[in-house]
């Protein structure tokens, strides 16, 4: 079944961004210089994620408080909205600032088709509210509308694999049972593999055999649940000794994460990856170039990127230029007429440093 694709993302008054709206394609790669904006829109969607779990002041308080995420200060009207498009449905929620640092509803509502007319209704959720009440319009609504939307909103996820510290939780013990979906810090990747070899074997050998092509020496994982946890274990090739994910490089696990997560049979609506490409060889960075215009056909895909080489591997019609202007983050596609003949000779990567795609670094003020 083919799934409903997100056709925009508007994002206004969070941190870097005074107002942008982003046209969602199914693959989408933010470039742009340090500190442009691309890690403030991924995490946007990150709190919109949040608010549909019902973490909204959790992740506030995380942030630094609501002073930390309005762009610039929290005075008068100040508000951050956030709002996703779909061809007949969507999510919007416009957060105002509170007593204590906090962030509570504006407004909140959500629009969907009648199942009965099929004529478009927008439910309003009221405001003031702390957490959403999407999740309850959901579950005390007869039709299946609201609960469609939140199942959307939910698929939305934004997935960081960076931590590989001797304490990052992808290499703690976790329950066995987690197995259902791949967690945004990987920390139930073991259990998630588990379930993998047991009931996708394609799946399974197809992870184990992309790993290979990246780290020669990895043989297989060593998947053995005990007392219902379960630990990440793997073994070399030419060797029986189970070693630790301690024993991987910080690449190697990271490549791991990457290709269990684009492998699953069952995406998420979105998948959003800032810098993927983090300490990946680029042998290892075309491979992942594959995995994800592959996923980009269930699933959108939405990544920010500083690598030339991971750039190399995709079209101009997949590029979102951002740049700061006047104090704020600027989201924009390339123009293909004016780029048309320099790609006949050059890459993109090689137009990005001719600065002829923009995204480098330049005054802001002007």
């Amino acid at each position: 079944m083919t799934r409903r694709r997100l056709q925009s993302i508007t994002v206004k008054g969070y941190t870097s961004i005074r107002s942008a709206q982003v046209e969602l394609r199914d693959l989408n790669v933010l470039i742009g210089a340090n500190g442009a904006g691309k890690s403030n829109f991924i995490a946007a969607l990150a709190l919109l994620g949040r608010i549909v779990d019902g973490e909204l002041n959790l992740f506030v308080g995380q942030s630094g408080g609501a002073s930390a995420l309005l762009h610039g200060a929290p005075k008068g009207d100040a508000s951050i909205t956030l709002k996703l498009d779909l061809d007949s449905a969507g999510y919007e929620a416009v957060l105002i600032p509170a007593a204590g640092d906090e962030l509570i509803f504006g407004e909140e509502h959500v629009r969907f088709p009648s199942e009965d007319s099929g004529l478009l209704e927008v439910s309003m959720l009221g405001r003031g509210h702390r957490e959403t009440r999407l999740t309850a319009l959901a579950e005390r609504n007869a039709i299946n509308g609201p609960a469609d939307v939140m199942g959307i909103l939910r698929g939305c996820r934004v997935f960081h694999f960076h931590d590989t510290s001797r304490n990052a939780p992808v290499k703690q013990t976790g329950y066995a049972s987690d197995n259902l979906a791949l967690h945004p810090d990987a920390r139930n990747l073991a259990p998630v593999l588990l379930r993998l070899r047991e009931t996708d074997a394609a799946a399974y050998r197809r992870i184990v055999r992309t790993i290979r092509q990246v780290a020669p020496f990895f043989r297989d994982f060593v998947l053995i649940e005990e007392n219902g946890r379960l630990l990440l274990r793997w073994q070399q090739e030419g060797s029986d000794t189970v070693l630790p994910a301690d024993a991987l490089s910080d690449g190697t696990l990271r490549f791991i994460c990457l290709t269990t997560l684009l492998s699953m049979p069952d995406l998420p609506h979105l998948v959003v990856l800032d810098e993927p490409e983090l300490g990946l060889h680029p042998y290892a960075i075309v491979q992942l170039a594959e995995m994800l215009r592959a996923a980009s056909h269930d699933s959108q895909v939405l990544i920010a990127t500083q690598s030339v080489t991971l750039m190399n591997q995709f079209a101009l019609d997949d590029l979102v230029i951002v740049e700061r202007a006047d104090g704020a983050s600027v989201f924009e596609r390339p123009d293909p007429d004016r780029l048309q003949d320099w790609l006949a000779d050059y890459s993109l990567g090689d137009l990005w440093e001719k600065n002829l795609l923009g995204g480098r670094p330049q005054a802001e003020f002007r």
